[in-house]
């Protein structure tokens, strides 16, 4: 069980991350931990895991703990036996089993005889065979580093699990890997991803977001249908605001015309009649301060529901007015793009693929290039975008432009400001107001237009580079993404996925993500071996 009572954190010198955050996860479940980038998910679950201490406010953990970090720069200088903890016992182990008696090395132990074959069924499992455990974690791939600290899990057999994007470097047979691990186990599960076929086997969703956190009883789809019902109340809120405020102006003007005819046809009598001018003055301001007092109460009724609608609209998801809308791509549907026969590539003797590849691309075509993590995948894209040239066989390449981006959007240099490299989209001369015009509703703001893009998240590189296709007139003929969802919280993987359905032209995906190459249209599969 996890008990968060009214927690804060906030980094030095900075604003407060969470404030006053209670939350209770009953022992036995499996929950997530979902929201926008920045909001404090990951420092959320290392508070759990006692990693970092909060500010203020108490937790309390019961059971045995195990976490899988989201990056594991930290534990590189450590052997794998020492990064899952197990590096004392497997020495107590190997002692006793040595003939040494030494008490010290039972109590180590504490009657874990089957730690050696545990160690060994949960490497085999996460095809690991040739890692060792006195080996150091820096010697290993991504893919690998997270595969070792899963397999920690059967290993160390925890009551409590805590993952923070566990599936970011792992191929399609890692995650189903993961996916059978969090079905079957009976330990309670936390966790923070944007897979959503994983999240999908929680039975909660914990939504946390900058008003604190809100429960959803039930998996990620169930949390989208509650969502998309919250998101139709709102419209239906802000609708009836829009009403409220139109009819409020209308009673407003109605008012002040009614008073001011009143005023005048007052003022006519009294003119008739002879009053005296000291008098007339007098009627005159009265009036002008009734009129006054009039407008002050309708104003103040405007301005509070001009408040109350500003409050629900900056409610609203921002993924709707960040579409892209692509112009067709000049290249007819069906054209050969790319036609290889037999290719190979040689890293010094040794040939990548065990069978040499053929292939051909047409104009239109949705593809997704699919295999384990060290198959080839990223060289293929290489070799077709004309950047390395095959060791073996023969590729032919048409004309055609195209954009490549991999997961950490690098075609967007790091000095640039965010202006500046909206600006090199600007090929059909947009005005200078219409191009910063896009970027705000991109959500870059004048107060971003100068920042350098170095310093800029995964989601908003996305969104920079969404807007840039927005400035262009001309759509490129073929985009590649090169795992692109990775580094993008779900709200992004939506604003990615929705432009992307609209994009004409060619597309070629790696993407372990099996949700969103079926939301993006792929149509067919080049597997590698």
């Amino acid at each position: 069980m996890i008990l968060l009572q009214n927690m804060s954190y906030g980094f030095p010198g900075g604003d407060l991350l969470f404030h006053s955050i209670h939350l209770t996860i009953p022992s036995q479940t499996k929950s997530a931990l979902v929201g926008s980038n920045g909001v404090g998910k990951s420092t959320l679950l290392k508070i759990m895991a006692r990693e970092i201490q909060p500010l203020e406010g108490s937790i309390t953990v019961k059971g045995d703990m195990y976490y899988v970090p989201q990056m594991f720069g930290n534990f590189d200088h450590l052997t794998i036996a020492e990064c899952l903890k197990i590096d004392q016992k497997l020495n107590a182990f190997q002692k006793i089993t040595n003939g040494e008696v030494d008490e010290e090395y039972f109590e180590i132990l504490n009657d874990d005889w089957e730690i050696e074959e545990r160690c060994q069924s949960a490497l085999h499992e996460w095809k690991l065979e040739d890692v060792r455990l006195d080996q150091k974690l820096e010697n290993l791939s991504g893919g690998q580093k997270t595969k070792v600290f899963l397999a920690g899990i059967q290993i160390n057999t925890p009551d409590l699990i805590l993952l923070d994007e566990p599936t970011n470097h792992l191929d399609l047979e890692g995650r189903k890997l993961l996916y059978s691990l969090i079905e079957r186990t009976d330990a309670q599960v936390v966790m923070v991803s944007h897979d959503r076929t994983l999240l999908n086997l929680a039975d909660t969703i914990f939504e946390l977001s900058n008003q604190g956190i809100s429960t959803y009883g039930g998996n990620y789809d169930f949390y989208v249908e509650q969502k998309e019902i919250e998101e139709e109340a709102l419209h239906n809120d802000i609708h009836a605001k829009e009403r409220a405020l139109k009819k409020a102006k209308e009673k407003e003007r109605e008012t002040i015309e009614r008073k001011q005819k009143l005023d005048a046809r007052g003022k006519q009598k009294q003119e008739k009649s002879g009053v005296a001018r000291i008098m007339m003055n007098t009627l005159r301001n009265n009036a002008e301060k009734n009129t006054s007092r009039l407008k002050g109460v309708h104003a103040e009724k405007i301005s509070g529901i001009s408040g109350d609608l500003r409050d629900l609209r900056s409610s609203l998801k921002n993924s709707d007015q960040m579409k892209v809308n692509f112009n067709d791509s000049c290249l007819h549907s069906g054209k050969i793009l790319i036609s290889a026969e037999n290719i190979n590539f040689k890293y010094g003797i040794e040939t990548l693929w065990k069978d040499p590849v053929s292939l051909e691309i047409r104009s239109g075509e949705r593809i997704s290039i699919k295999g384990s993590n060290g198959s080839g995948k990223t060289t293929l894209l290489k070799m077709l975008l004309g950047n390395l040239n095959p060791s073996e066989g023969k590729m032919i390449r048409s004309e055609f432009n195209t954009i490549y981006v991999d997961q950490e959007y690098s075609l967007i240099g790091q000095d640039i400001s965010v202006y500046e490299f909206a600006q090199e989209f600007n090929d059909g001369a947009m005005q200078e107001s219409e191009v910063k015009t896009l970027l705000s509703r991109f959500l870059f703001g004048k107060e971003a237009w100068d920042k350098k893009c170095g310093v800029l998240s995964g989601g908003e590189r996305l969104r920079l580079l969404l807007c840039g296709l927005s400035i262009s007139s001309k759509a490129p003929d073929m985009i590649i993404l090169d795992e692109p969802t990775n580094n993008l919280d779900l709200q992004n993987v939506e604003i990615l996925t929705a432009s992307i359905k609209d994009y004409k032209g060619t597309l070629l995906v790696i993407s372990h993500d099996e949700i969103f190459l079926d939301e993006i249209g792929v149509e067919r599969e080049i597997i590698l071996d």
